[in-house]
Parts: structure tokens; C-alpha cells; sequence
């Protein structure tokens, strides 16, 4: 069992890890908003490619503007940090059951 164990912490750490990544590239994203990038540049680019997807269908579901603030990049923050508190404390609680 202790192999179950450690197998649900290394994935709950994992998926910890990559929601943070994620969440930061939001916070970036939205810094970025408040300057003129270059949209040629391949950082911006991959940025945009990996955000993009999230807030586009954001955006088709819920109409999250106010004035000319897009508020879809907090939704997608406030959603990654349910997850986290959510199905990552659901899975260490669970391995750490584990006899």
C-alpha cells in the first residue's frame, strides 16, 4: 500500500505544481494587458497560446466585462485555486489515509 501512498502524493504534488504554473501565467498575462507587447515575440506567443483556450471559453460562457476590464483572467485564477484547495488536499488526504 505504501507504493498507492506515494504514488497519490507525487501526483497531488504534481498537479500542484502545474495548476501554480498556470496561475502565474494568468497573473502574467494580465501584466502584459497593461503594456503594448510585441505579438511576434515567441515568449508572448507561447503566453497567449497557453492561456488563450481557458479564457476564450470563459468569455463565450460568461459575459465578464465591465466597461473595457475583462475579468476572465481573475475567474481562471479564482478556478485554479479552488482546484488546488479542492483535488489536491482531496488527494494527499487520501494517501495520507493509506494504512
Amino acid at each position: 500500500m505504501f507504493v498507492a501512498k506515494n504514488l497519490l502524493t507525487a501526483l497531488a504534488t504534481v498537479i500542484d505544481y502545474a495548476l501554480w504554473a498556470y496561475m502565474w501565467a494568468f497573473i502574467i498575462r494580465a501584466v502584459l494587458s497593461w503594456v503594448s507587447p510585441d505579438p511576434y515575440n515567441p515568449i508572448v506567443r507561447a503566453l497567449y497560446s497557453v492561456t488563450e483556450p481557458v479564457l476564450s471559453f470563459l468569455r463565450r460562457k460568461l459575459p465578464l466585462f465591465a466597461g473595457s476590464i475583462d475579468f476572465s483572467p481573475m475567474v481562471a485564477i479564482l478556478a485554479i485555486l479552488f482546484l488546488q484547495r479542492f483535488v489536491v488536499r482531496t488527494l494527499l488526504d487520501l494517501a495520507m489515509r493509506m494504512p
